[in-house]
């Protein structure tokens, strides 16, 4: 079976994929937040360290730089990294309040400028310690961290970029301060190429975290939808089915079972007490009626006041979904009354359940459709429903389901052909409970 979502029309899947792209920016602009806040927070982790080695044990601060490290060059090279590091992280965060991406060009600006801090601090180091030293030192390595930080960019060519900038510049470096006048390419270029390589499988990470978000971002935008097309109110194992199996949304006709359910003289009963109270027991009733419902394979389309309309039999076709609709409701009958023992507001609830054919599908306006059903069946499980005051009962079902069931609602009583508001002509009804 094709999935939900190949199942949508074009004009619906529209706005789905505007909500994607729209919510995958967002994420991917949050790991560049994350990896902003990674390197201003390894930056100052460095500065202090110099710092602190510098005052605890500077005699081994001047050996290594020949006496010739001054606090300045900390200032020259850290202090820029770290402003240019915050207004890029300010630019960030205002882009993602305001919900928009940042341009290509300042990415790509933006890895450039940060890639050639570790260049502007190898050449500090070539001018006080030697090339030959400086080269093999700790400024090259510091590369990597920019490397590595790039996944986080969630972007293959923005990693490899960051990888060729690395490796390009630590080149040059080489060449333009090679020892003795003797340029050693093929040993620069070496260490170079692996400097490109890790661009290129930071890239490809990244590729890979990317599309781990895309299918988190797609599962819980079909989620989503499936929850807006068939209500708030669907139970998970619903939703899972749907998400799995697919179903159209596309409008069409079936045979369902439609129930409709309401407590009798809920209004009057709740002019004598809170809107707290209020809610707190409907609250409290439903979710035992709905996790019903939920079990004997219906859903519950809308909640109607102190009532809701359940269906049985769609948006999955079921073979059994009248059997399924009428267990339900004898099953609601026993939990509502075991729900009233000792509970100072007792309830009295009206069922009405009838079986036959429903135009089912996603209705509504461009901006917002559900999932429901109409027509005449579903008229008349309401008519049944409110017959319930009349007869004081609690369950009426209909001739037609009384026929398709048979023998498993044996215990059905006749109230004979009835008068129903809507109808020309009396119609036959049943008690059962």
């Amino acid at each position: 079976m094709r999935g939900l979502k190949e199942l949508l029309s074009r004009e619906e899947r529209e706005p789905v994929s505007a909500d994607f792209h729209r919510a995958l920016t967002r994420e991917i602009l949050k790991t560049e937040l994350i990896r902003i806040k990674t390197l201003i927070g390894t930056a100052s982790a460095i500065a202090g360290m110099l710092w602190t080695v510098y005052l605890i044990a500077p005699e081994q601060i001047e050996r290594l730089w020949h006496g010739n490290l001054k606090p300045a060059y900390l200032f020259m090279v850290l202090g820029p990294f770290l402003l240019f590091e915050l207004l890029a992280h300010a630019l960030v965060k205002r882009q993602l309040e305001l919900d928009r991406d940042v341009s290509v060009a300042r990415r790509y600006a933006s890895a450039f400028i940060e890639t050639s801090m570790p260049t502007i601090a190898l050449a500090l180091h070539i001018d006080n310690m030697g090339s030959v030293t400086a080269l093999g030192f700790v400024a090259p390595l510091v590369y990597f961290v920019f490397i590595i930080l790039s996944t986080l960019r969630l972007d293959f060519w923005l990693s490899t970029f960051t990888g060729f900038v690395a490796a390009a510049e630590l080149l040059a470096m080489a060449m333009l301060y090679h020892p003795d006048g003797r340029p050693e390419f093929d040993y620069h270029f070496a260490r170079s190429l692996i400097f490109f390589t890790g661009g290129v499988l930071a890239g490809a990470v990244g590729v890979q975290l990317r599309r781990q978000f895309e299918k988190s971002i797609a599962a819980a935008s079909a989620r989503d939808r499936v929850t807006n097309l068939f209500g708030q109110h669907v139970s998970p194992q619903v939703v899972e089915r749907l998400l799995t199996e697919g179903t159209s949304t596309a409008s069409d006709t079936r045979r369902v079972a439609v129930m409709f359910v309401d407590f009798r003289s809920f209004t009057a009963a709740a002019r004598s007490r809170t809107p707290q109270e209020v809610v707190d027991r409907l609250d409290g009733i439903f979710a035992v009626l709905v996790e019903i419902v939920d079990r004997h394979g219906g859903i519950v389309n809308k909640f109607l006041g102190d009532g809701f309309l359940a269906i049985f039999g769609a948006p999955f076709e079921s073979p059994d979904a009248l059997a399924r609709g009428v267990d339900a409701a004898r099953e609601m009958l026993v939990a509502v009354s075991r729900n009233n023992e000792g509970n100072s507001w007792a309830l009295n609830i009206g069922i009405g359940l009838h079986f036959g054919e429903v135009v089912a599908g996603n209705i509504g306006s461009p901006r917002r459709k559900e999932y429901t059903v109409i027509g005449d069946t579903v008229n008349f499980a309401a008519r049944l429903e409110a017959l319930n005051k009349e007869f004081n009962s609690k369950f009426l079902i209909s001739s037609a389901v009384r026929e398709s069931l048979g023998a498993a609602c044996a215990d059905a009583v006749s109230l004979g052909e009835v008068a129903v508001k809507g109808y020309e002509r009396p119609m036959a009804v049943w008690r059962l409970g």
